[in-house]
């Protein structure tokens, strides 16, 4: 995969960011200040600590490391969605934090490649935590050079939670499973004044329902081709366009789709405005016990010709990750004692017990007071397992696709269209 962010695109990507004395969003200091020369200063920079499933559980996790190692500080930096390039511009100036917590995800598939981060395959061997990780896990985190980008940490599955209260109102007699019965539920629900499917059709959930959709008539292979290279042109792509277009010229996704928004989608979903959505764990973990009690997970509907043999849904282990920085390997004493207070069982087990999250690690634990996300990981081989194309999509690419998005969920947008703008997407990159 080519990478628009080579050494020389990094640096001249972030001399423009590092105009800005601070940055929004950063949690205690700027970003040029991140780092700490003090070796007994271990610096931690996460999207954990405000609002973001798991940041409390997060959170104490620190105050008991802190307690457990009293002569180690740990400087903590909070970022939301900006931290990639938070993080860049620190780098540029040599006072990156030590430890980056992030998903693996449009800029920081490069990182590895152009020496941001750095590879951790060998301390994750030496320090023997290999065995800890899941091998699919594993797999998605190491690059076609064999190196490992980061500790995997978090995963996620990804169903679709329907509201069967909402569907029973509607009279709707049975969860779809296919692409008809997903209309004539639509048609349903729109005739009492429910929206049927909601979906974030301008932002990142909207491109993941896409690309499961298209992929209805794609193997794996074929839609890891597909979402590396941006040729659409198969006929399989052709086919899941075409079966997206229907859909949605047949009223299956909520009103103005391409203008919402992540958020316009959960409150849809969580306060029974709609009936059906896309939802990664952490969503379904914050489902108010009203609605999840009338929800069931599924996977999407197909339809005739399908590659599939069951309605599909997305699985990711790449969802968080322990990145190590080139200034954390100058202290990777302390880094190894907080990858191995991390990866403890007990921690681990906290996570899932507290916050409702997927783990890339091995436990025997569950989810019991988030009974959707108990029950998405209990799905098991009762669905089929769509590709997410988050590192196989160049990251020069992934915001494009987005705008595409936008474009596809436009009801008119024939399937020509479609293909042109996802195709478009990836001249720049």
């Amino acid at each position: 995969m080519h990478s628009p962010l080579t050494r020389r695109g990094f640096l001249a990507t972030g001399s423009g960011l590092a105009a800005a004395t601070v940055l929004p969003g950063l949690s205690g200091c700027s970003a040029l200040t991140g780092a700490d020369s003090d070796p007994d200063t271990l610096v931690v920079h996460s999207q954990l600590g405000t609002s973001a499933p798991g940041s409390p559980t997060y959170l104490a996790a620190l105050d008991r490391f802190r307690k457990e190692n009293p002569g180690l500080k740990v400087k903590n930096l909070i970022n939301g969605d900006d931290l990639a390039q938070v993080y860049e511009t620190s780098r540029l100036a040599r006072k990156e934090p030590d430890v980056v917590m992030v998903n693996l995800y449009d800029k920081t598939l490069a990182w590895t490649d152009v020496g941001a981060t750095v590879d951790v395959k060998g301390y994750l061997d030496d320090w023997g935590l290999r065995d800890r990780v899941l091998p699919q896990a594993l797999a998605e985190w190491t690059d076609a050079k064999g190196r490992v980008r980061a500790f995997p940490y978090f995963a996620t599955n990804w169903p679709i939670a329907f509201n069967r209260a909402l569907l029973d109102r509607a009279g709707v007699d049975a969860i779809p499973t296919t692409g008809d019965e997903l209309i004539a539920a639509a048609r349903k629900l729109r005739a009492k004044g429910i929206a049927p499917v909601t979906v974030g059709g301008n932002d990142w959930t909207g491109q993941k329902l896409l690309a499961q959709i298209i992929q209805t008539f794609l193997t794996e292979e074929e839609a890891k081709h597909a979402y590396s290279t941006g040729d659409f042109g198969s006929r399989g792509a052709r086919e899941g366009i075409e079966y997206f277009v229907t859909l949605r010229d047949a009223g299956v996704f909520a009103d103005k789709a391409q203008g919402l928004i992540a958020d316009t989608m959960f409150t849809q979903f969580n306060t029974g405005a709609a009936a059906i959505e896309s939802a990664m764990s952490s969503a379904l973990a914050k489902v108010p016990p009203t609605v999840a009690r009338h929800t069931e997970v599924g996977g999407w509907p197909l339809t005739g010709g399908a590659v599939h043999d069951k309605p599909t849904i997305l699985r990711t282990y790449t969802l968080i990750g322990f990145w190590i920085s080139p200034n954390g390997t100058k202290k990777i004493d302390a880094v190894e004692k907080f990858l191995r207070f991390m990866y403890r069982p007990d921690t681990v087990s906290r996570f899932i017990k507290e916050s409702g999250r997927d783990m890339a690690l091995r436990s025997d634990t569950l989810s019991t007071d988030f009974p959707l996300v108990a029950a998405a990981q209990r799905l098991g081989s009762t669905v089929s397992q769509a590709l997410l194309p988050d590192v196989y999509v160049p990251p020069a690419a992934a915001q494009p696709l987005i705008t595409a998005t936008s474009t596809s969920f436009t009801r008119g947008t024939n399937a020509a269209k479609v293909r042109a703008v996802l195709e478009t997407a990836y001249r720049s990159a």
